[in-house]
């Protein structure tokens, strides 16, 4: 499968706006906020944080998500190493990732560093010592199975599940339990029926809990033993 980028477009607000799935990136009211209500305290980050962390993602987007947890992990200030995985299928050019994180002045030099060292082909990248970012590109359907890896915590951050089905399957769902370290977790932004049910049922207890802004309600969950 031939890799392809993302198709976007730009909202009067200034939010990328995906063309393929119709759906903005991040949030209108506040993208950073909502990142951290929802990835991180999701969970329970940063209070998890230890050395040889291993975070996983399904949707790299504009990368607003990594940069938010690589600068909670220098704030945190924990020796040891911290890795996060991303399966994208449709990356932003380097050009494109640098626009949509220009608002993002709270995370500092993060944001020039991603998008000076970024190119849509994936691979691995050292973003600042003791963080490492690992883009596997192409269909999480494909691409997540043969994975070796296991993640203490999950960000699934596809695009709407009425939007991208495909992200928010029953298979995918467990092929994400089954790459879940023992006592490990997920935080996404959906509370959709669907997806909570394919979650229970791929392993995890699942809660729903108070979304950000005005979205009422969003999902957690930890793998069960």
């Amino acid at each position: 499968m031939q890799n392809q980028t993302a198709d976007v477009t730009w909202n009067a607000s200034g939010v990328p706006v995906s063309e393929r799935f119709d759906d903005p990136y991040f949030s209108l009211e506040n993208g950073l906020e909502e990142t951290r209500h929802v990835f991180l305290k999701g969970n329970g980050l940063p209070e998890r944080f230890r050395d040889g962390f291993h975070i996983a993602e399904l949707g790299f987007g504009t990368g607003l998500s990594f940069l938010t947890v690589a600068q909670a992990w220098q704030k945190a200030g924990v020796p040891g190493q911290l890795t996060f995985t991303s399966f994208e299928a449709f990356p932003m050019t380097a050009e494109e990732m640098a626009l949509a994180l220009r608002p993002f002045n709270a995370l500092g030099a993060l944001r020039e560093i991603l998008s000076d060292q970024w190119h849509v082909d994936g691979g691995s990248f050292r973003i600042a010592p003791g963080i490492s970012l690992n883009i596997v590109l192409g269909d999480a359907r494909e691409t997540l199975a043969p994975w070796q890896g296991a993640a203490d915590a999950w960000f699934l951050d596809g695009f709407s599940p009425a939007k991208n089905p495909e992200l928010w399957s029953d298979e995918l769902m467990q092929e994400v339990a089954r790459h879940t370290a023992p006592g490990g977790t997920f935080a996404t932004y959906t509370a959709a029926g669907a997806v909570r049910r394919a979650l229970d049922a791929a392993g995890f207890d699942v809660q729903r809990t108070t979304g950000f802004g005005r979205k009422r309600h969003m999902t957690v969950g930890i793998l069960r033993p």
